[in-house]
């Protein structure tokens, strides 16, 4: 049972007007994933120069590419990371505060992508190591942000507007995305301006020069720098209230962060002996009977959806420069230097998230305390269904060059609604349906299954998509089941998306704790023309 002083606190909390914190909140919050889309972005540009640099073949007629193990690697070690940090940190936000673990994920994200850059050995397996140690940790303190950050933005916010401020923190990912573009785009054509060099075509290993090194190394380290310009700011947030109120029961300590950072009046509340008042019903375990039967369902809906959400994401963001180049939008790898590719896979990638990713965040920002979570997640998965099997079925067609153009509409339409869709609600659900003391912990492992899914897309595809023919396969692959037959695999998987989605409940205009069922009395003492809204 909340005490009256607990209640009034939660009240007045969302009841906030929208204030500067908030907007702060959501630039502090959103660093991580920045960082996560910059890293993300980038290191699908890297893994072609990676290539070229270590792995060239003498004599070869194309450009050498990591091999299948290699490539692997690279690409999904950091999802392993983010994984295990999503684990790691969510379980830690709810034992110890949001705020003890939270300096500690931008510090990993610091030091990793600087040591990403400084990946070093007098061999290719040993630079690769390295690189791979690196990214590991790099992802362990991304995934250490996602439940954090979520948790952190929903426990701040008033319900009003609770959706916006979170999908704002994850529409970050988005000013990420443009800024590796950007950085891989002026980098690439800085030095291929300096250090000209020939087509492969050309002058085999004079088109990638010693100079190369510089550019993937200068790329990745620069992934650190938003996230030094908000460590301070970061260190300076306080304990949000709602677990200070809730979880750590001292509601006039929460009072007063209240009163510090969001400019309120909150009147302190002390609340010795009455907050030792405990509803046992609402005090059971994570592992407990009672939690799987209020919350089970609930916490399956998000982690399948989260799931099944990133085999398709992921597929698709990580291997956008394979997909390009197999209907022809990029040239032949042997007619380009080094720096010609890497600058044309970042402007093609970089466009595609201009006006296909970037759009469908900031839409999901204005639109989701209006039409709801549920809704965007149906709508999103129906569509990315539907665009999948226009893209796979006549797939023929789109390889045709007069369609390439048709190909690439299609293709960025698909992450519109993604992230008009389940990419930016699968995000913001966790942090709202569960209750404060396990918030941050089920978030987390709903990221983990997310994660979990990015590894099998990311490994998957990378396999799957392989010509049917051994003959025109990439070296060192086996045969595929091809491009088209991968399309139609991932408009399956957004099928099953979209049905799991009715497991999820709708927490538009509801406070965390009637959403949650944690806090009854306050609803009881507090009625609201919310409470009509059904799950």
């Amino acid at each position: 049972m909340a005490a009256k002083g607990q209640a009034d606190l939660l009240l007045q909390l969302d009841q906030a007007k929208t204030q500067l914190y908030h907007i702060k909140a959501v630039i502090i919050s959103g660093m991580g994933f920045f960082t996560d889309a910059y890293d993300l972005f980038c290191i699908s540009l890297v893994t072609k120069l990676l290539g070229r640099i270590y792995y060239q073949v003498e004599g070869s007629p194309k450009p050498g590419i990591l091999p299948p193990n290699v490539a692997a690697a690279v690409n999904g070690v950091a999802l392993c990371g983010t994984l295990a940090g999503q684990l790691f940190f969510g379980w830690l936000g709810d034992k110890i505060g949001r705020k003890s673990v939270y300096g500690i994920t931008l510090m990993l994200m610091m030091i990793s992508s600087i040591g990403s850059g400084l990946s070093f050995g007098s061999s290719p397996k040993a630079v690769m190591a390295t690189l791979c140690f690196f990214r590991f940790w790099l992802g362990f303190g991304i995934g250490g942000d996602y439940p954090l950050s979520a948790t952190i933005m929903a426990e701040y916010s008033n319900k009003k507007t609770r959706g916006a401020f979170i999908a704002a923190v994850f529409a970050m990912q988005g000013f990420g995305i443009l800024a590796g573009g950007i950085v891989a785009m002026a980098v690439s054509a800085t030095f291929g301006a300096v250090y000209k060099t020939p087509a492969y075509s050309v002058d085999p290993i004079g088109s990638t020069g010693p100079q190369a090194d510089y550019v993937w190394r200068t790329i990745l380290m620069l992934g650190a720098l938003p996230a030094a310009l908000t460590y301070y700011s970061r260190m300076k947030m306080p304990e949000t209230p709602r677990y200070t109120a809730l979880v750590a029961k001292n509601a006039e300590k929460a009072s007063q962060d209240m009163s510090k950072v969001m400019g309120m009046e909150v009147e302190s509340q002390k609340e010795i002996g009455e907050e030792k008042v405990i509803d046992k019903r609402n005090s059971f375990g994570l592992l407990s009977r009672e939690f799987l039967r209020r919350h089970g369902l609930h916490l399956l809906g998000t982690a399948s959806t989260w799931f099944l959400l990133d085999i398709a994401y992921y597929s698709q963001n990580l291997f956008q420069k394979d997909i390009f180049s197999a209907v022809g939008w990029l040239p032949r790898a042997n007619t380009m230097s080094a720096m010609e590719e890497l600058f044309k896979i970042a402007r093609a990638q970089f466009l595609i998230a201009l006006c296909g990713t970037v759009p469908g965040y900031w839409v999901t920002v204005f639109l989701i305390d209006h039409i709801g979570r549920f809704t965007i997640q149906l709508v999103g998965f129906f569509f990315m269904t539907v665009f999948m099997f226009v893209l796979a079925i006549p797939y023929h067609h789109w390889t045709l060059k007069e369609n390439n153009i048709g190909f690439i509409v299609i293709y960025g339409l698909t992450f519109f609604f993604a992230n008009f869709g389940p990419n930016s609600t699968t995000f913001i659900v966790p942090a709202e349906i569960f209750p404060a003391r396990f918030r941050s912990t089920c978030h987390g492992i709903s990221a983990a299954a997310g994660k979990a899914g990015a590894i099998i897309g990311s490994f998957g595809f990378l396999y799957a998509a392989q010509n049917q023919d051994k003959s025109k396969v990439d070296p060192g692959y086996p045969a595929g089941i091809g491009m088209k037959n991968a399309l139609m695999v991932l408009g399956m998987v957004n099928v099953f998306g979209f049905l799991l989605t009715f497991l999820v409940p709708e927490p538009k205009g509801r406070s965390l704790e009637e959403v949650s069922g944690e806090n009854e009395e306050v609803d009881r003492a507090h009625p609201t023309g919310a409470e009509a809204t059904s799950v």
